[in-house]
């Protein structure tokens, strides 16, 4: 195999990783029924709180697991919000975005311009990674790629063979009827819109500290809103996720490639949003929304004990 071709193929599953993370953790807040725009947000936080901790400790691992916590965080308040305060989920999940993306950018700022002495660099499994060109692009990645492959088969058996994935799935469906099987609906609401921001967090972690090295305002570049198309796009289903994610990832990877054939550089810049947006149109073509299998109660308030 070409090795030019390995090489686009192995920058593509790096790119779409945070992709997978993000989108993974929205699949499950939607599940449950709530609606989370606020995922830039997150990934600005997870991305400035890693680069701050990596910088200052010097230990990548601590700084992953500080902007899973700090991303968990910020989620909080969005299932405070609209679970506990009934608030409108679109307007919560916009304020937390244009939160994060302050707070991170007020963080931040003294650390424009400052890279890291090392980033999180490609883990070789041993015998795998030997594979002939399979080896170097699957198992010649860095820790977040093997997380997000394992989150994202782990995320879909729970989600479809699991009791607990039936008592999510039904709190997104019709949370009348869990609660009246025992289900605590809002415990289930804001355990996974917790874990959904947990994932962001560390998708905003893999930009910084892995993806690249360095810190600078909106390194997120609207990911979080992909993320958001790409949960459609995926039917709410996390093995579809898989498809979705690398396919961006690829878009973005793309953008590189043409530069050196004289393509605008603004339109480049366009393309993943154009084929976001593309993307949607299509899915909206193909049927209504329970056709495309959203859950039926998502971004709808529930009241424990209304009938």
């Amino acid at each position: 195999m070409n090795p030019i071709v390995i090489s686009v193929l192995r920058r593509t599953l790096i790119a779409g990783t945070p992709l997978l993370l993000g989108t993974i953790g929205e699949i499950i807040a939607e599940r449950s029924g709530i609606l989370n725009l606020g995922i830039e947000g997150m990934l600005s936080l997870g991305a400035v709180s890693a680069f701050i901790v990596a910088l200052t400790t010097g230990n990548l691992y601590l700084a992953m697991v500080v902007a899973v916590l700090v991303g968990a965080c910020a989620a909080l308040i969005h299932a405070f919000a609209s679970i506990t305060l009934q608030a409108n989920q679109v307007v919560s999940g916009l304020a937390l975005t244009m939160l994060g993306i302050g707070v991170s950018g007020l963080l931040g700022k003294p650390y424009i311009g400052t890279p890291l002495p090392e980033k999180l660099n490609a883990v070789k499994i041993p015998l795998l990674g030997d594979i002939p060109y399979v080896g170097d692009i699957l198992f010649n990645q860095n820790v977040f790629f093997y997380l997000a492959v394992i989150i994202g088969f782990g995320a879909w058996f729970f989600l479809f063979y699991t009791r607990w994935g039936i008592h999510v799935r039904s709190c997104g469906e019709y949370p009348k009827a869990a609660e009246t099987q025992g289900v605590n609906v809002s415990l289930v609401r804001y355990t996974c819109v917790v874990i959904g921001g947990a994932l962001a967090g560390m998708a905003g972690a893999n930009l910084s500290i892995a993806y690249s090295k360095s810190w600078i305002e909106g390194m997120t570049a609207g990911r979080g809103w992909i993320i958001i198309a790409l949960t459609i796009f995926s039917l709410w289903t996390p093995l579809r996720a898989f498809t979705g994610a690398f396919l961006f990832g690829g878009i973005f990877v793309l953008q590189y490639l043409l530069q050196p054939l004289g393509i605008s550089p603004n339109f480049l810049s366009m393309l993943p949003y154009i084929v976001t947006l593309l993307a949607l149109v299509l899915m909206g073509v193909q049927g209504d929304k329970r056709r495309m299998n959203a859950p039926a109660a998502l971004s709808e308030p529930y009241r424990r004990g209304e009938r």
